[in-house]
């Protein structure tokens, strides 16, 4: 198993890190993908990449950071390029729910990421909230551009993951798929084929049932990738290697 999106420096599991990694390990996860969200916590991902060997990283600033942490390309790039295990650009992208950035902000950081992530040839880690249209737009923009995509804690209609998939674009499955108000996004996740799925837990948030209610963490990826092997009608070893490998292909090709 490979949790593909985490925050580690995000608390409870920064005070307790050795004992989530090895809870983490002992269900089966062999790699965990920490999340940049801005400049304080890539100070803190450096010293877990060179600390834990199965954990690497990503650079970027969040749409919510995007109007405070406006970042050139070639800041990311820098950035981006600082140690081998930093695999990913982001999570960068639009939120037009919580708009705690301007949207022409969080469009321009967007852009930015995206050519920098082209430049960089990894992948962009792309946040998407009530915007649809714009996030599609944007990316299809580049769509001659070799752009490596993975829609993190997809939430969106099957018919914007069907335009998403015309980029050839990868879906990461989160906890929200195993809650049972979920029965819309689960039935788009049972049409997403199986090449382009990879699971999460975006820890410390959006634990999956059975641990709803808690603080999520790297271990209860499981409970995603069991309901993800249901909706897709395969066993749990079929889907387990299909996701993991799938993030190989995608980050460590």
């Amino acid at each position: 198993m490979i949790d593909s999106h985490c925050h580690l420096d995000h608390e409870p599991l920064l005070s307790d890190l050795d004992n989530v990694i090895i809870r983490a390990k002992n269900i089966g996860v062999k790699k965990l993908l920490t999340i940049c969200t801005n400049t304080k916590s890539y100070e803190n991902i450096l010293k877990f990449i060179n600390k834990y060997p199965d954990v690497y990283a990503t650079f970027g600033i969040h749409p919510h950071d995007a109007e405070n942490e406006f970042l050139a390309k070639s800041k990311i790039i820098q950035m981006a390029n600082t140690n081998n295990k930093i695999i990913g650009i982001g999570e960068s992208g639009l939120d037009f729910y919580y708009d705690n950035s301007l949207r022409s902000k969080q469009i321009d950081s967007f852009i930015n990421h995206i050519e920098a992530s082209i430049e960089l040839n990894k992948p962009i880690i792309v946040h998407s909230r009530n915007a649809e249209n714009e996030t599609f737009d944007i990316l299809n923009d580049y769509k001659n551009s070799n752009l490596k995509i993975l829609m993190h804690c997809f939430t969106g209609s099957l018919f914007f993951a069907r335009k998403l998939m015309t980029l050839n674009a990868y879906f990461s499955a989160s906890g929200i798929i195993t809650f049972k108000n979920s029965k819309e996004l689960q039935e788009t996740f049972s049409k997403i084929p199986l090449e382009k799925l990879l699971v999460e837990t975006d820890s410390p948030f959006l634990a999956p049932v059975p641990m709803r209610g808690k603080k999520n963490e790297p271990s209860f990826v499981k409970y995603t990738l069991e309901k993800l092997s249901a909706l897709k009608d395969v066993d749990l070893n079929t889907m387990d290697n299909h996701t993991t490998k799938n993030f190989n292909s995608l980050f460590l090709k």
